[in-house]
């Protein structure tokens, strides 16, 4: 309401954020309001003052939180003896201590929710855009220069801003110097001048940036942790919905912490611009020390830094051949720099209380079933579900794939792409719909497969807690049938083992992530239509693509979801009887790798539901993912 406590409460900071120095911090993202109104008025001054306000008061509300969630966590701990009470008290406690601290350094804002749009601006580093456009016009190249280059490490694709960069390099006043990523990692920046000095054979300089990346690095991890202990998202949860009970409730939210955490290794090996982390990274750290400590002669920390290493990679042939060697020449062992740690036991006892509830998270949708976890699969990031859609709604499936899947859809034509025992049939969500559209099925039977695939997409993503989307790669509705007459003494598979987004290769036990392999593929889900054939299990295996793991028995509403790497090896066994068909769906967490086709049919399903009127067809252009 416009007057209400909350209403006014914004009112007046928008209007305190138009008139208060830019030196005051405000909320950024009202700053940052400013800022861009500023811009397109051609009031520069007022955009670099807004702006760099914006930016300082980003990067005050962050440390803030991080200090405040840190000393309340050391002023609060969790006892050892975890009670009931104990534990919600120490809850209780921390939360009371956060609140306090974080308004006592930033004021009103700590109240202030900024939107889901704004933090976004400020990941892609989008300011530094405005930044360095107002900088250029107020005839301050070494400040553009570095707003320019700030932005462009991390969208590296944005070409207008790569040729600005190379015209700054030319103008007058404009030096090497002042190219600087003013967002640039401590620990990256560190790692990376180390290994420029390591490959020069400048072995004691590289020794102390290494160590000084190290002492930046844990300090970044205890930074991003602390970050994750504040609200969690829980998308599509209607909490006046929300049926679970209290440790139901409390174990979903601390899950979520976990996996966050978790997610703060790969957060703190990513470089700004880039979807991947780079491979090995804290370990590498280890073994260019021991490497560098040997050529400077200084065995003993040669011999403790490799032992550190083999605490990520036990095992590792090469490196227990350096740390052998450490030994003999040292006549004696030592012991690893950093040990393992473990949870802090109440924590860890806590865990142990609901291990069942922690298996996953929510399964959002009444009536779906947890049947066997990771652990009961024999692997990693796999879970098998039941009734994931009903009786009727299989039937409904089944009829339509009956209609709509033409032989080798998906394959290029060829109807037995796998084995020639058997006829591959399949449809895409858009052919569907356009079939419907058409009037060669029924409308309401497309829309199902449409809702189906979104149901099992939003059951996978909730599951394995991947707090970010998880986005389409491909969907397909697929039915597989035994050839009569060439069943007798069969001895393939209906799908050999395979890797959904590597390449398996059992004889070295490795799964390499290079093309024709889908390698931006993350997550996998099949959603079985019926269970009335002979043979068709899903299995698992291990990486010799010979010894079983796990097997699945299909059936209806029945689903397997799994991670796409070379962890989780799975095929097919041979269908001898009958026919076999489910929603095969592949799941990818980067935008940039979203099927064309789903975004299409997303239009489709949004203009039938706005009513709008079709032309005499619908623009598609399938594009072939198998």
């Amino acid at each position: 309401a416009r007057d209400s406590p909350w209403g006014l409460f914004v009112s007046l900071l928008r209007k305190r954020a138009l008139i208060v120095p830019w030196s005051e911090r405000g909320p950024y993202d009202l700053l940052y309001d400013n800022a861009v109104e500023a811009f397109y008025s051609a009031d520069y001054e007022s955009v670099v003052r807004y702006m760099e306000g914006a930016l300082s008061s980003n990067r005050h509300v962050r440390a803030t939180r991080v200090q405040c969630r840190l000393r309340c966590q050391d002023q609060h701990p969790f006892d050892e003896s975890f009670s009931d009470l104990r534990f919600f008290d120490s809850v209780l406690r921390r939360a009371a201590c956060m609140n306090k601290c974080i308004e006592a350094k930033v004021g009103t804002q700590s109240l202030h929710k900024v939107s889901e749009d704004v933090v976004q601006d400020f990941n892609r580093r989008i300011p530094y855009n405005y930044l360095q456009q107002a900088y250029q016009k107020l005839q301050r190249p070494d400040k553009a220069a570095e707003a320019a280059h700030t932005y462009f490490q991390a969208n590296p694709e944005h070409v207008e801003m790569g040729r600005d960069l190379e015209q700054y390099k030319n103008l007058q006043g404009v030096e090497e110097t002042h190219f600087v990523d003013r967002e640039a990692r401590p620990h990256q920046r560190s790692f990376t001048a180390a290994v420029q000095l390591y490959d020069k054979g400048e072995y004691e300089g590289a020794i102390a940036l290494f160590e000084e990346a190290l002492v930046k690095y844990y300090r970044a991890d205890v930074d991003c942790r602390a970050l994750c202990q504040g609200p969690q998202k829980f998308e599509g949860q209607d909490h006046l919905r929300y049926r679970y009970s209290l440790y139901e409730v409390v174990s979903d939210h601390f899950t979520q912490v976990l996996h966050c955490e978790h997610e703060c290794v790969r957060d703190l090996a990513t470089r700004p611009g880039r979807l991947s982390p780079m491979e090995n990274y804290l370990p590498l750290h280890y073994d260019y020390l021991q490497f560098a400590y040997f050529k400077a002669g200084r065995l003993e920390e040669a011999l403790q830094c490799a032992l550190t290493y083999l605490l990520f990679h036990k095992g590792e042939e090469f490196m227990e051949e350096n740390a052998d060697y450490y030994r003999e020449e040292l006549g004696h062992d030592a012991e690893p720099r950093e040990q393992k740690t473990a949870f802090q036991p109440p924590l860890a006892a806590f865990f142990q209380c609901c291990a069942v509830i922690c298996a996953g998270g929510p399964l959002l949708y009444e009536g779906v079933q947890l049947v066997q976890n990771s652990a009961a699969l024999n692997g990693t990031q796999r879970v098998l579900l039941d009734h994931v859609i009903s009786e009727e709604e299989c039937a409904e499936l089944r009829q339509l794939a009956h209609t709509v899947t033409m032989a080798g859809d998906g394959y290029k034509g060829r109807m037995s792409p796998h084995t020639p025992n058997e006829r591959f049939e399949g449809a895409s969500v858009l052919k569907t719909l356009q079939h419907g559209f058409e009037g060669r099925v029924p409308m309401r039977s497309a829309r199902l497969f449409y809702e189906t695939s979104e149901r099992a997409r939003r059951i996978i993503e909730s599951y394995f807690v991947l707090n970010s989307t998880l986005h389409f790669s491909y969907t397909h509705l697929v039915c597989r049938t035994a050839i009569k007459g060439q069943q007798d003494h069969r001895n393939d598979l209906s799908h050999p083992i395979h890797a959904d987004n590597c390449l398996l290769d059992p004889d070295a036990n490795e799964c390499w992530k290079e093309p024709p392999a889908y390698t931006n593929r993350d997550y996998s889900a099949l959603l079985y239509l019926n269970g009335d054939f002979e043979g068709g299990e899903f299995i698992f295996t291990e990486m010799d693509a010979k010894t079983v793991t796990a097997s699945v028995k299909p059936k209806c509403g029945r689903m397997v979801g799994f991670s796409s790497g070379g962890e989780n090896p799975h095929g097919v066994k041979a269908v001898t009887s009958g026919q076999r068909c489910a929603v095969a769906l592949w799941f990818t967490l980067n935008p940039l790798y979203r099927e064309l086709e789903r975004l299409q049919a997303d239009e489709v399903v949004q203009a039938l539901d706005t009513q709008h009127v079709f032309g005499q067809g619908l623009n598609i252009n399938p594009k072939d993912e198998l």
